[in-house]
């Protein structure tokens, strides 16, 4: 079980660093009280919205701001209780900024979190004290598997309604980190918390002594954040080429677009792909100023040495470092449209900035995430939350990474031709080797 001991010796975090992180949990298990104690006891909100909380918690006779109303905004959701839609939240601390993407916890929502947990750093998992792992515990879990999270907080919800039993935590870790590790995850750190109480989310418990490790705000403030590890080769599609034809730059043409990963360096040698053409970076353009080196996720303008037909949707690669040009994909999908998926369908594959014409030629299995990603042999279809593999033929060869090596060019979109509906997230490459801990 992971901790941040170490990392919080370390000294504060640099508060321009940013942390995505993804909150679920069963229905029930308190997440949206989690979210709510998290921005309520960091003073991160605004005074008109508690005024309007502690209001609506009056008209429904509470003595206290029910602070699930911070983030329960649709009114089906203040209706029904549950969370039925992905909340972006927005704060900070004096140690870092936070994007946290409020990710429905209802099996009927799953494409809802796989959308909200997908660009997440961190997913934060909720547990009812009383109830331990159910079903759509491990179904979070695996789906946090799945997508590659880096790191994992198991927050055990309500243990003041288990008078703080240091047994009932350890039964509940114990068994929910088994579990995460067979599926292949790196890390995962065990809180026992009160979201209701407030113990261990943004203040240390009282209540529970025997725990000495650090509370959920700091390990959210402490937790590492890489926005591109060294180890990913460079990878920039293009979104737009800039011809200004200006009488200053008559002969001025260079390709935009964010860098997905890596880092650029003007000299360098790099290889356009789908076409295979070799050139040279001449220079690189930031912001409109010249820099001779850029690194993801920044946005560039890059010009070349050569005079190249270079248009939207092509991928910029150091050269000896480019992915292999495949029509044939194999990967994992979860299917977000209630209109079905199957085989035979033509779709439209969009990659980067790059979107080509495609055919759903086998589903060989769909994988369970309640039973530890059990595979389902051929399925008839996809219906939506469905999370399977599926092999795609494309009509134009795409330079495409595994997913487990990049979650940026490892990743597309299924999109209906007919009318620009998305219909799937894919993710390039099988899910688990048999042993459920291997990559794609």
């Amino acid at each position: 079980m992971g901790t941040t001991t170490e990392q919080t010796a370390e000294g504060p975090a640099d508060t321009t660093t940013l942390l995505r992180f993804a909150t679920a949990g069963s229905v029930d298990d308190g997440k949206s009280t989690l979210v709510g104690r998290l921005l309520y006891d960091s003073k991160s909100v605004l005074a008109d919205q508690l005024e309007a909380v502690e209001q609506a918690s009056r008209n429904r006779g509470r003595d206290t701001p029910d602070l699930a109303l911070l983030t329960d905004g649709l009114r089906a959701e203040r209706e029904q209780g549950i969370t039925i839609d992905v909340a972006y939240r927005y704060f900070a601390t004096s140690r870092r900024r936070f994007i946290l993407a409020d990710s429905p916890g209802h099996e009927q929502y799953t494409r809802n979190m796989v959308t909200g947990t997908s660009t997440a750093e961190l997913a934060v998992v909720l547990v009812d004290a009383r109830k331990g792992v159910v079903e759509q515990t491990r179904r979070h879990v695996a789906i946090a598997a799945l997508l590659r999270v880096p790191h994992v907080v198991l927050a055990v919800n309500k243990m003041d309604l288990v008078g703080y039993e240091e047994s009932v935590f350890a039964r509940i870790a114990v068994k929910l980190t088994a579990y995460a590790t067979e599926l292949g995850l790196p890390e995962i750190t065990a809180i026992p918390i009160s979201a209701l109480a407030g113990d261990n989310v943004v203040e240390p418990s009282a209540n529970m002594d025997w725990y000495g490790g650090p509370t959920v705000l700091e390990h959210l403030e402490s937790v590492p954040v890489s926005r591109d590890p060294s180890g990913h080769q460079a990878r920039l599609p293009v979104q737009y080429v800039i011809r200004p034809q200006t009488a200053e730059h008559p002969d001025y043409r260079g390709y935009a677009g964010q860098i997905a990963a890596g880092s650029f360096r003007v000299g360098e040698s790099v290889t356009l792909l789908p076409s295979g053409n070799v050139t040279t970076i001449a220079a690189i353009d930031a912001l409109g100023v010249p820099v001779p080196c850029a690194s993801a996720p920044e946005s560039v303008t890059v010009l070349l040495a050569d005079a190249l037909d270079v248009s939207r949707g092509d991928l910029l690669v150091p050269t000896g470092a480019a992915p292999e040009l495949t029509r044939r994909i194999e990967a994992t999908v979860c299917h977000l449209h209630e209109r079905p998926l199957v085989v035979g369908a033509h779709v439209l594959l969009k990659h980067t900035t790059r979107t080509v014409k495609a055919v759903v030629k086998d589903l060989p299995y769909r994988i369970d995430t309640a039973h530890g990603l059990a595979r389902r042999p051929r399925p008839e279809s996809l219906m939506a939350n469905d999370i399977a593999t599926v092999v795609l033929h494309t009509s134009e060869p795409l330079a495409m990474d595994g997913y487990a090596h990049s979650r940026r060019t490892g990743s597309f979109l299924l999109i209906d031709p007919a009318d620009g509906t998305t219909l799937a997230a894919g993710m390039a490459g099988a899910a688990f080797t048999d042993g459920c801990g291997g990559g794609l």
